[in-house]
């Protein structure tokens, strides 16, 4: 039998991944990720995207990077529903946008704010980034079972990472403030950079996709010293990478009890 080429971003083939596949931005994240699956192994790695398998509950499931911001993460999932994925959890991290948001808190992402450039290649600004409600319920229902203090809310979804945090610096600095504000009084909870073309995907490609993101406090925080270094702190707890492996397993065992 012929074997059949590698899918040319991700050099995955068929069988390579399970239908449930996790997705942080960094590579260098995806191994710690697969650890918390059963019999973990490497896959594949070619430029961002990084894959490791491995099973929950006897199913397979994977983890790949998608690299920074929603192009790259874009090329991700259109390759990965190829290859018969059908649910998606962005693991990452995320600026905290409300007052109440503290370092430390894992924000559920249940729409995404586009303002980015990838997801009107797909459908115009009009339509919503929306995520799976299943996922979502899922995600919500993890974090309360590990007693993580958590926010259920809308994500801001950006291209430039400088144009949030030095927004002075930048020319447009008054249009970039005026929308910040907007997004804040609109209630957004976190700001990052990929849940808006993932979510306008797997609307179209018919899959499931949510979010789950550990949030570094909020713009009104000066972290620094003591606070760095407890920020540091709650990343190594991987508060939300293990959000989303026992949202996994919930999905898992409600999809075969026929609930999905």
């Amino acid at each position: 039998m012929k074997e059949v080429d590698a899918l040319y971003h991700v050099q995955l083939r068929p069988g390579d991944i399970g239908r449930y596949v996790l997705l942080p931005g960094d590579p260098g994240r995806v191994e710690r990720i697969a650890n918390y699956f059963d019999d973990p192994y490497f896959v594949s790695s070619n430029r961002e995207y990084t894959t490791w398998s491995g099973t929950l509950l006897g199913e397979k499931v994977s983890v790949t990077s998608t690299g920074i911001g929603c192009p790259s993460t874009a090329i991700a999932v259109e390759e990965l529903v190829m290859l018969g994925a059908d649910t998606f959890i962005r693991v990452g991290t995320a600026g905290g946008i409300q007052p109440e948001n503290k370092t430390g808190d894992v924000a559920v992402v249940s729409a995404a704010i586009r303002d980015e450039g990838t997801s009107p290649q797909y459908l115009p600004l009009e339509y919503p980034a929306v995520a799976d409600l299943d996922v979502t319920l899922a995600l919500r229902d993890a974090a309360r079972q590990l007693g993580l203090r958590h926010h259920v809310g809308v994500a801001h979804s950006k291209d430039s990472f400088y144009g949030e945090v030095e927004p002075e610096r930048m020319p447009m600095v008054g249009m970039l403030q005026a929308r910040w504000e907007a997004w804040k009084a609109g209630g957004a909870i976190a700001s990052e950079m990929e849940a808006a073309a993932l979510f306008i995907i797997a609307g179209i490609q018919r899959v499931r996709a949510g979010g789950v993101m550990l949030l570094i406090g909020n713009p009104a925080e000066d972290m620094q010293g003591d606070d760095l270094a407890a920020w540091n702190q709650m990343v190594s707890e991987d508060r939300q990478i293990r959000v989303a492996v026992e949202a996994l397993k919930l999905l898992i065992a409600r999809d075969r009890q026929g609930l999905e």
